[in-house]
């Protein structure tokens, strides 16, 4: 591989690796496996691909920072064609739930029988719990915004701290949704309003661990000194993505626990 003296355009080329053609193989033995699973034949497949999964993931991403760090490969056309990258996957997940949005709004606006939410169904209260999670999310927002305003300001001290609370404050949401599951007066398979709410707020919640081991990811590179102000697209894009999740859940919070308690 040439340097970026050497080479005749700004972009970075990566040399050959093998993690697209595993990552493939592990995602469709892991769904070979949960279907497995699903029919009661096996569980063993499931975790053999969630771990070739995991595996995967760690050694792709790896090399990504050796890239960035080690090889000097991302220069400032580069990390806007991440960018670029990062944006048109956020937009990808906002249709992934516009799509549950849409399921909601289709039953609750015309509901079978004329009441929503169904004769029976016992909703959660919504300034009770989950009122609380709102107020995290939006704590976890703002800390996570001090961190990246310090990183701007070279203070490595503030980026950690700002982190760690960030990474806390989404962990302390998903044990409370957690227990709110524990806690639901209905099941999953107890009619179309619990289907969509468990959908919803349950790929939110896969969402928000997603984005709590990003941002601790983030973390221990900030330990080890990984990023400046002038290099920081990984701490960026899961500042984006961190984000995005707040937003989701606050029309999750407006449209299911107060429109769907109404």
């Amino acid at each position: 591989m040439a340097n970026t003296s050497e080479r005749q355009h700004p972009y970075y080329l990566v040399d050959p690796s093998p993690w697209p053609l595993l990552s493939a193989f592990a995602a469709g033995l892991l769904m070979t496996g949960l279907v497995l699973w699903m029919h009661d034949i096996t569980s063993w497949v499931k975790w053999l691909g969630l771990a070739a999964v995991v595996w995967t993931m760690y050694g792709w991403w790896r090399d990504v920072v050796r890239e960035a760090r080690a090889e000097k490969g991302y220069n400032p056309v580069v990390q806007l064609g991440l960018r670029y990258g990062v944006i048109l996957f956020i937009v990808s997940e906002v249709m992934f739930f516009a799509a549950f949005f849409w399921a909601y709004f289709d039953n609750s606006l015309f509901p079978k029988g004329g009441v929503w939410p169904p004769k029976g169904i016992e909703t959660f209260h919504p300034f009770d719990l989950p009122f609380l999670n709102t107020l995290i999310l939006l704590l976890s927002g703002t800390t996570l915004t001090w961190a990246h305003h310090a990183l701007l300001h070279k203070d490595r001290e503030g980026v950690v701290k700002g982190l760690i609370a960030t990474v806390a404050l989404g962990v302390v949401f998903l044990f409370l949704q957690a227990y709110e599951y524990s806690e639901a007066p209905f099941g999953l398979t107890d009619g179309i309003y619990p289907s969509v709410f468990f959908l919803a707020t349950g790929f939110h919640g896969f969402h928000v661990f997603v984005g709590t081991v990003f941002l601790a990811v983030c973390l221990f590179r900030t330990i080890k000194g990984d990023f400046d102000p002038e290099h920081h697209v990984g701490f960026e894009a899961a500042a984006w993505y961190w984000h995005f999740v707040d937003v989701v859940w606050l029309f999750l919070f407006v449209s299911v626990y107060i429109f769907g308690s109404a």
